[in-house]
């Protein structure tokens, strides 16, 4: 009895073991999902390449509206201001004053090769007025430089020039017939009385941009004096005969010049003229150093220090010479 028992639930667990279990029929390749468990970025779907093509291509690309300039300017215009005052129970003693005193310079030049061409243009007036004397005039000039030059070779040109010399007021000198001072005042200068044209041709040495050297191997000047009262005690006043306002003179002709900054915020300027009449002695060769040295405290304050010197047989026996040192605002354009 017992052993058909155990046989009876030994048969139904066979039974329910059978149909409890769901066989799996489809044979699994685990190298082949492997495969694509490691390798995920296939894609089946069909692709086409095409082999990469380089090739030159030329872009238009348009010109910079870029001018050439071959100018060169500047313009530097000065005001110097110089005042004085007393009381009358000053016990050291003075007068009162007051000077004013201007400068123009325009430079500009036109640089290329062969052609060179400057020009220059410096304008120069001051006065002072003190007390009991009434205003004198301290400075007074007009000076125009025109130049062209063809060049060469790398330092000599060829040029040609022209230049004119006056003054804007009359001029007057406030001493005697015996040089002792006189309160009132004799005109011996006015504009055009004298005034000076020349003209040049000869050889330019022109090293650098600091330095030049004219050599006007034929150079003539006139000299206008339209005022004929004027007269120094010489036979000829200016060169020019009494009753005359006109006098030529053939020459050759000689003018250095240098513009450079010597050392940082100091300027020097200077210009030597050298003119050998041909028909007069050598004792008639003129002689002309113009000096300026000027010292920037800023953009704006300077200090100058001016100076003349003149030897011309026509105009006096001795070298005549001028200084002044002032202090005042000058602005250079640009």
């Amino acid at each position: 009895m017992l052993k058909t028992s155990l046989g009876v639930i030994f048969s139904i667990f066979l039974f329910s073991s059978a149909f409890g279990q769901k066989t799996d029929t489809l044979k699994a390749d685990t190298n082949l999902l492997n495969k694509y468990r490691l390798d995920p970025g296939k894609n089946a779907l069909p692709m086409r390449s095409r082999p990469v093509q380089i090739s030159e291509q030329l872009i238009p690309v348009e010109l910079l509206d870029y001018k050439v300039s071959y100018w060169r300017k500047s313009v530097v215009f000065g005001l110097n201001f110089n005042q004085a005052a007393f009381t009358n129970n000053w016990s050291a003693g003075g007068i009162s004053s007051i000077a004013l005193a201007s400068n123009f310079d325009f430079k500009a030049e036109y640089s290329k090769t062969p052609l060179d061409y400057t020009t220059e243009t410096n304008f120069q007036y001051g006065v002072a007025a003190t007390k009991g004397q009434g205003s004198r005039k301290t400075n007074d000039r007009i000076f125009l430089d025109n130049k062209l030059a063809s060049q060469l070779s790398k330092h000599w040109y060829i040029f040609g020039s022209l230049s004119f010399e006056s003054q804007f007021a009359a001029g007057y000198t406030y001493t005697d017939a015996n040089g002792n001072p006189a309160n009132q005042g004799l005109i011996i200068s006015d504009f055009m009385a004298p005034g000076y044209l020349t003209e040049s041709v000869g050889f330019e040495y022109k090293p650098n941009k600091f330095y030049d050297l004219r050599l006007g191997t034929g150079t003539a000047k006139q000299t206008f004096l339209e005022d004929t009262t004027i007269y120094h005690n010489l036979p000829a006043n200016y060169g020019v005969k009494p009753g005359h306002t006109f006098y030529n003179q053939l020459a050759v002709q000689a003018v250095g010049s240098v513009d450079k900054d010597i050392m940082k915020n100091l300027h020097l300027t200077a210009r030597y003229a050298i003119f050998i009449p041909y028909i007069q002695p050598l004792a008639y060769t003129t002689h002309r150093l113009d000096a300026t040295l000027t010292a920037k405290v800023n953009r704006l304050i300077n200090v100058s220090m001016n100076a003349t010197l003149l030897y011309d047989k026509n105009t006096s026996p001795s070298p005549q010479a001028t200084e002044g040192i002032s202090m005042g605002v000058a602005y250079t354009f640009p």
